[in-house]
């Protein structure tokens, strides 16, 4: 997210002005005239590419009938599957959830027959709508500039039109965690559905919890390090000092103002009252810390508690060998994802797709997250499949996914599973979500059907279709 003046812009794609500012300045560019021309074309044809990257299809209408699936295998994850059932949903919530029963009156049938119907699934980390190509600057818009910046909300920087989102949704992520990166406190986490002309429509919760980027906690003595292990500590320290200086100015700041209503206001540490217990008249909100390493996840545990903090670990990559620090304390952990290499040259090959297994086993809350680019977040359900090929139960896998995500993110009495009063966010699949050969064949959000086409769909499409034609012509030939 960058700034102009004080105020988040948007950062998705350069405007003509821009672009043409570029070109102006290039009068004085030093270089050959044919260079400085080949140049000038290249930033037109970023321009342009930018704009084609955006999503041209039209957003859902809102439910307008009442709509019953019948004769599938429902799995509500908030409790056993249930074969042959029925899911009724009107005006965007879920009315009945049974294994069977009468639909109400004027409803849309749909047969289902051999289908599976799943919550929709939750990315509960992710960047999408932030960042569309991440070696294009002007389409990377993930970082306030400051390293303490928690008046960010990411949702104002999302791109409704991202060609990315549209990728995910067709895999059957319908609601994401969107979240800043870079920086000591770069924001708060957002939670986004994935349908929207605008991010106001797309905000499911603008406000769900403050990042916080953990310090380094060891040091490194590698040939590639050119400071000495003392300027390494020293750098931790100040960044530690950092910290605690920042949430000792926030927590004296939401005193005063819980005193005193009219004292001053200060948007840094407003943004921030919600993190301290009593603080506010609504939940106290999570502090979602970025760690995964040992001594890392131990510390930010310990400082805390110490602080009467709600932590969530981001990360934990070694969150196993504090499980039982993080159990006792009831702090929740997102993996960020299964597809990833070991930790170290001397760690076991599949340690990253065992993680799941080990802090299920431990009885440490967690959640999984894709921890992947963008552009992959539709890879989320084969994560967890990967988990269930290393150790963890098929159950366990969808809800962490689904509604531990939700859990996590404090939406979970909207979101995450498949009950009666809940948002109509659903997906009809024509197999076990977790098969890479599933596909998703219909997909809601709160009650609107979702278009599930997207860029790489209608390319094949296009593609298909050539190849077609020209089969054809070469029959033709040969008659």
């Amino acid at each position: 997210m960058k700034t102009t003046g004080g105020c988040v812009t948007q950062g998705h794609r350069p405007t003509s002005a821009s672009l043409w500012f570029t070109l102006g300045s290039l009068r004085s560019f030093p270089s050959p005239r044919p260079l400085r021309s080949l140049f000038c074309c290249a930033i037109v044809a970023l321009g342009g590419g930018v704009a084609r990257g955006q999503d041209l299809g039209l957003k859902s209408e809102p439910q307008k009938r009442a709509v019953a699936i019948v004769g599938a295998t429902v799995h509500p994850v908030a409790g056993p599957a249930i074969e042959n059932g029925v899911v009724v949903f009107s005006g965007g919530k879920l009315i009945r959830i049974a294994a069977s029963g009468a639909p109400v009156d004027d409803v849309e049938v749909i047969r289902a027959e051999g289908k599976h119907i799943y919550p929709g699934l939750i990315g509960a980390m992710t960047q999408l709508g932030l960042s569309e190509i991440g070696s294009v600057r002007s389409m990377r818009d993930t970082a306030e500039t400051g390293g303490v910046t928690p008046e960010v909300r990411p949702v104002t920087a999302v791109n409704p039109d991202s060609t990315l989102i549209p990728v995910a949704r067709s895999a059957g992520v319908l609601t994401a965690g969107v979240a800043p990166g870079g920086g000591l406190v770069p924001g708060k986490v957002s939670v986004i559905r994935l349908d929207g002309w605008t991010t106001e429509d797309m905000t499911v919760e603008a406000d769900a919890g403050l990042v916080v980027g953990w310090p380094a906690m060891r040091t490194f003595t590698g040939s590639w390090m050119s400071r000495s292990e003392d300027e390494q500590w020293r750098d931790i320290r100040r960044q530690l000092a950092a910290l605690d200086e920042v949430f000792d100015s926030a927590g004296a700041y939401a005193r005063a103002r819980a005193a005193d209503g009219a004292a001053a206001v200060d948007i840094r540490w407003e943004a921030m009252r919600g993190v301290f217990a009593g603080q506010a008249a609504v939940a106290q909100k999570p502090v979602f810390i970025q760690a995964q390493d040992y001594d890392q996840i131990r510390a930010a545990v310990v400082w805390a508690k110490q602080r009467g903090l709600r932590a969530v670990i981001v990360g934990g990559r070694e969150a196993p060998l504090c499980a039982d620090l993080l159990k006792a304390e009831g702090v929740p952990v997102i993996v960020q994802g299964t597809h990833s290499m070991p930790r170290r040259a001397d760690s076991d090959y599949d340690e990253p797709f065992r993680l799941p297994a080990k802090l299920e086993t431990a009885g440490v809350r967690w959640c999984l997250a894709s921890g992947q680019d963008t552009a992959h977040e539709r890879n989320l359900p084969n994560q967890a499949a990967t988990a269930v090929a290393y150790g963890l139960g098929r159950e366990e896998a969808l809800r962490a996914i689904t509604l531990s995500a939700a859990e996590v993110l404090g939406i979970a009495d909207r979101l995450g599973s498949l009950e009666e009063g809940k948002s109509a966010t659903l997906i009809v699949t024509d197999g076990d979500v977790l098969e890479v050969t599933t596909r998703v064949e219909v997909a809601w959000i709160d009650g609107r059907r979702q278009d599930l086409s997207n860029k790489q769909t209608k390319l094949a499409e296009k593609y298909r279709e050539k190849y077609r034609r020209s089969g054809d012509l070469k029959e033709e030939v040969k008659k």
